[in-house]
């Protein structure tokens, strides 16, 4: 288990990684504290460094919880924006017969008479096109990793981006295929290092790092604005 550095009410969980060279803070998904620094750096160190950036850790939390407080959720109607790789697409309503979603001249193409349950068709519109975009991702990236995952799954995972399973299954959250693609390969990546060991030891990290240079971005952009892009909100 990481230690944990507590300062007033604010409780970091510490990950200690030979290929970091300097100290850095993210605030998770839901609200989670994580101090990131090199071996051997001192508890008073981590202090002062803590100190100075707890007005921005206040902050981020405080916008996480309104993100998590205001959910403005789709009503279907014309012009209403949808996000898909991090691209927004606005949806157009057709007249006709109940048919598939399409994403053409740069619109989602819906007819009309599926607004009424048009949350439960676009999340199957996005699974769909999730799983062969993952599955793709996973294979360009297994081989250099060495690692050999039995499958993939995408559904609903509640507030988890992606687990690795038993027998070596990766599941990804439909919603994966909101982010932009460079962040959706993080989380690729993320699960894959998991099929070497389970915990967030700072071995799974060096494995992240070797395939994925710059994760330590994508991983900070995950945390900052992911919350931002999940599901069928405004």
């Amino acid at each position: 288990m990481s230690p944990v550095l507590t300062i007033d009410d604010l409780a970091f969980e510490v990950r200690l990684s030979a290929s970091r060279k300097t100290l850095g803070l993210t605030v998770g998904r839901m609200g989670e504290l994580v101090l990131s620094a090199p071996p051997g750096v001192p508890d008073e160190q981590l202090r002062e460094f803590v100190m100075r950036k707890r007005l921005w850790v206040y902050k981020q939390l405080a916008r996480k919880e309104a993100l998590q407080h205001v959910v403005r959720r789709k009503v279907f109607t014309d012009g209403e924006g949808f996000t898909y790789l991090g691209r927004t697409h606005r949806l157009r309503l057709v007249d006709g017969p109940e048919g598939p979603i399409k994403l053409t001249g740069g619109r989602f193409v819906m007819p009309k008479v599926m607004a009424p349950n048009g949350e439960a068709h676009m999340i199957r519109w996005y699974s769909e096109r999730a799983k062969p975009w993952l599955e793709s991702k996973v294979k360009a990236y297994a081989d250099r990793m060495e690692v050999t995952p039995s499958g993939v799954t995408v559904q609903d995972l509640g507030y988890r981006w992606g687990s690795c399973g038993k027998g070596g299954r990766l599941y990804f959250h439909w919603k994966t295929i909101l982010l932009p693609a460079r962040i959706a390969e993080y989380v690729v990546v993320h699960e894959l290092a998991h099929l070497h060991e389970p915990h967030h030891t700072p071995e799974v990290w060096l494995r992240v790092e070797r395939s994925m240079p710059d994760y330590e971005r994508r991983k900070t952009w995950l945390a900052e604005h992911g919350m931002s892009v999940e599901g069928l909100q405004g």
